[in-house]
């Protein structure tokens, strides 16, 4: 599974390093390293939502850090 995680700009205000590092944690703690890669991509077009842009199998999600574990367990190992 590939999970697009936007750097640009604007989501990096909203703390893309920090929705990185807690999937990244996850996916190690899951034991999915050889099953899920984080990507890094740009702009998505939803820079008006509150958290970063998130993209799964061409679903963009909202993810705010203190969210992480929440959107992991229902979008990625629940997959």
């Amino acid at each position: 599974m590939d999970v697009y995680v936007c750097v640009g700009s604007s989501c990096h205000i909203k703390n893309t390093k920090g929705v990185i590092d807690k999937l990244n944690e996850r996916i190690k703690a899951e034991g999915l390293e050889d099953k899920v890669e984080l990507k890094g991509a740009f702009c998505m077009g939803e820079c008006s939502q509150q958290g970063v842009s998130v993209r799964i199998n061409d679903v963009i999600y909202s993810v705010m850090e203190e969210e992480a574990d929440k959107f992991f367990d229902e979008h990625i190992l629940n997959a």
